[in-house]
């Protein structure tokens, strides 16, 4: 398994940073990487909403991306799962109010964890786990800051 996790302070209340991350018609236009947004079921965001993304590679080619939501509690977490070529992917976004600098503000961990579901998955993972690993965190990175430009705050990268 392979397991990847990034933190950013976001000068924003947690209640704020939640119904940005949350807003999937609003989601391609915030994120640079996320193209075109398809939600796959009917009904408010919570445990069950589905939807596919575009996402752009490094590259410049696009991947398509299926999200579930398995769990949430706003405004403090949510869990995501994705489904891959012979791995599965689970997504955790963490948030936590905070006071920094006299201000408040919300320190944002995302976790991407990656395991294997088939033998090929097993030996893509131990070949090339550590620039997947690296590849991931650009990623996320880059969604956080994304993510702190919406909330139309400074913030500061975790060290």
């Amino acid at each position: 398994m392979s397991t990847v996790a990034v933190t950013r302070f976001i000068e924003a209340d947690a209640v704020d940073v939640w119904c940005l991350l949350t807003d999937l018609p609003g989601r391609a236009a915030r994120l640079t990487a996320a193209g075109p947004i398809e939600v796959l079921t009917p009904g408010p965001f919570g445990p069950g909403t589905a939807w596919r993304e575009e996402r752009a590679q490094p590259d410049g080619r696009t991947l398509t991306e299926e999200f579930l939501v398995v769990e949430t509690s706003a405004p403090h977490r949510l869990v995501l799962c994705s489904s891959g070529a012979g791995v599965d992917y689970r997504i955790t976004w963490s948030l936590r109010q905070v006071r920094r600098r006299r201000r408040g503000c919300t320190a944002v961990t995302v976790t991407h964890e990656a395991v294997p579901t088939a033998p090929y998955g097993r030996v893509v993972a131990l070949l090339l786990g550590h620039l997947a690993a690296r590849a991931v965190e650009v990623a996320l990175r880059r969604d956080l800051a994304d993510l702190a430009v919406a909330a139309g705050a400074g913030s500061v990268e975790a060290a």
